[in-house]
């Protein structure tokens, strides 16, 4: 049977839920902490892309156009957000753990795979294909999870876990730096293999949900297309869907750019180690915030600001170090939220046993613009013949349109008025 969610229903659920949810507790914290664990690998190889398109665009994949890298790193976002439609609805009849399982295996045996990738098929089957599935299976059922134990404090504990991505994105790339031209990239990923069999089987023993298990919450329905029907869920996919289109534009040509304008490799990687510790305290503090100023209203600010430090900062940098670097930290911090935030928004308009599957529906139709929106970029810059200045507009644009879809999803959730905490 098919939920309808309404803005009535909605509140009610919410007061109700308060009375029953933990909120805290040893067990509570443990599923974070497993949840942080599965993160560094999910999201941490997304946050290297940056890294990972240096290096492959110049050594085992040079001789192809910059359009198609693009796909590489779009198609590992997607398999990432799109296959959650099919770990939802089973994670929420049976539990994380089955799920956890397969993708912590996944994605180790993708890594593996990966370090021995010569060819631009192989580079997609492992990295992307496998990668972004495994990548799947550990961060859905990770956001869902926290989501059965905590609701008034869900925001910033989500944010906590997500922390991981950050602190992944920083030492995947140093790993990679430092020891790639020494040992080979072949060993520096399995290097980077072993930290994420470690981290995932941590994750494996500590997540765990809150609801019975074996029971049917939901429709087992992979996609709850249905849901679209109620205005504001549509509303917030469609908003979700625009901040991450063009969430991982910025974080994936940041360095190439950094290269393009003249500054050297060393100070590339250091950008997106620069970008990842801004994204830290990024994925922590607006959730925090937004436990308190309102979810939405903080994705509505979040987003505008990323467009303005894009289409201002990023845009008018030029060879500047100085203005790299800051764009770097600035747009790190400010861009956490997209994706330790859009998974509590969904939460805050549907219920919990609800939650997986809307959660794993709404990343279906966000993974269309994670695809397409790196190769676009990529696309642009070579119809620009290399230039960067039609990609850095492409891509505070998009932001300009999340923060307005926002804004308006906000409104039909909780109205127009500019006081409303939502």
């Amino acid at each position: 049977m098919e939920v309808e969610i309404s803005t009535s229903f909605t509140a009610s659920s919410d007061a109700s839920d308060q009375t029953v949810y933990p909120e805290g507790g040893l067990r509570a914290w443990l599923v974070v902490l497993g949840a942080w664990c599965a993160m560094i690998p999910a999201l941490g190889l997304m946050n290297t892309a940056g890294t990972l398109h240096i290096w492959t665009s110049t050594h085992q994949l040079k001789d192809y156009p910059e359009s198609s890298y693009g796909w590489i790193y779009g198609a590992y976002g997607f398999f990432l957000y799109f296959a959650g439609a099919q770990s939802g609805p089973i994670l929420d009849t049976w539990g994380p753990t089955y799920i956890i399982i397969s993708g912590s295996i996944g994605m180790v045996v993708a890594l593996v795979c990966f370090s021995v990738s010569e060819e631009y098929y192989q580079v997609f089957l492992s990295f992307s294909v496998l990668g972004g599935l495994s990548a799947s299976a550990l961060f859905t059922p990770a956001v869902a999870a926290i989501g059965h134990w905590f609701n008034t404090r869900r925001a910033f504990v989500t944010g906590l876990a997500c922390t991981a991505g950050g602190l992944g994105g920083v030492i995947f790339p140093a790993i990679i730096y430092f020891t790639a031209p020494k040992i080979g990239f072949g060993w520096a990923i399995r290097i980077i293999a072993l930290i994420s069999a470690i981290l995932c089987a941590t994750a494996c023993f500590l997540i765990r949900t809150r609801l019975p298990l074996g029971e049917e919450t939901g429709t087992s329905a992979l996609l709850d297309i249905k849901a679209l029907r109620d205005a504001e869920y549509a509303a917030t996919t469609a908003a979700i869907f625009l901040v991450e289109f063009a969430v991982f534009v910025p974080s994936t040509y940041l360095s190439s750019y950094a290269v393009h304008v003249g500054l050297s490799n060393t100070i590339s990687y250091l950008v997106l180690v620069f970008l990842n510790l801004g994204l830290i305290p990024g994925r922590l503090l607006p959730g925090l915030a937004a436990d308190r100023l309102g979810r939405f209203n903080t994705m509505v600010l979040t987003s505008l600001v990323c467009s303005i430090l894009t289409l201002a900062l990023w845009y008018k940098s030029g060879s500047s170090l100085g203005a790299i670097v800051c764009y770097a930290v600035l747009f790190g911090f400010w861009s956490g939220a997209a994706m330790s935030l859009s998974p509590v928004c969904i939460s805050q308009i549907c219920a919990t046993e609800d939650y997986g599957k809307r959660t794993g529906t709404a990343y279906t139709v966000a993974s269309v613009g994670i695809l397409t929106g790196i190769p676009i970029a990529g696309a642009i810059q070579q119809r620009d013949h290399g230039e960067y200045d039609g990609l850095i507009v492409f891509a505070g644009v998009l932001y300009l349109a999340a923060a307005a879809a926002f804004a308006v999803a906000r409104g039909i959730c909780r109205g127009w008025s500019l006081k409303t905490r939502f």
